[in-house]
């Protein structure tokens, strides 16, 4: 399921946005361009949809803020400006689509979801693949050369974000931020758990050998070239 950060300061408007993005993800909702700013820094989300007028920042500035300090989490821009230049801006500003006020429900639905596969190199089975391991999402299987792995639920969605940052350093708070929850009330130990048993069900197949462990910094999830 996608992790997908929500800004827009109208509050009636995010609720009803959530309404229609619950069906494709677990969303988070903030309402000014800081706290923007300080939950996409967070990398743990897949999609940002961001207002552009906004308090405290404006989107522009929200955008190309993360843009200037390396993080491509693809944003979709949702805003009432519909001139040309205003999209244009938003492109050259790092923006990856961009949908005018008022819109209708399925095509923000449809393309959150193209935005999505496109980024996360989903194909159109929403499958997740890198050489021959593959992630079935609609049904959470996960196989490698035909063979089915055995894998538990957390176990799944470990693999799942460490396939989607592949070659891309992840800490394991932002392990845990994504799939605990920043407010769950487990501890961090969770992470290397879970990270233990994933490795066990993936050494029948060698598989284990593509998670790094870097020292007092997290996790390098790297496919051998040639299995």
């Amino acid at each position: 399921m996608l992790k997908i950060l929500l800004v827009e300061d109208d509050e009636i408007l995010s609720d009803s946005i959530l309404e229609i993005l619950s069906e494709v993800g677990e969303i988070v909702q903030v309402y000014d361009g800081e706290e923007a700013l300080y939950e996409a820094e967070r990398g743990i989300y897949d999609l940002v949809v961001l207002d552009l007028m906004l308090p405290l920042m404006t989107g522009e500035q929200v955008l190309s803020a993360l843009r200037q300090k390396n993080i491509y989490t693809p944003v979709l821009i949702l805003t009432a400006k519909d001139g040309l230049e205003d999209k244009v801006n938003g492109f050259k500003n790092g923006g990856d689509d961009y949908l005018t006020k008022p819109f209708h429900r399925e095509e923000l639905l449809l393309r959150v979801q193209a935005l999505a596969r496109r980024a996360l190199g989903m194909n159109g089975n929403n499958e997740l693949v890198v050489n021959e391991l593959r992630l079935d999402l609609d049904n959470r299987h996960a196989s490698y050369k035909g063979n089915e792995l055995t894998l538990q639920g957390k176990e799944f969605d470990l693999l799942h974000y460490l396939m989607q940052n592949q070659g891309r350093i992840i800490t394991k708070d932002q392990l845990f931020d994504r799939i605990w929850g920043f407010q769950s009330d487990t501890t961090l130990t969770v992470v290397e758990v879970y990270m233990s048993n994933l490795r066990k069900n993936l050494k029948p197949f060698g598989l284990d050998r593509w998670i790094r462990t870097l020292r007092n910094v997290g996790y390098l999830f790297e496919a051998s070239e040639g299995e």
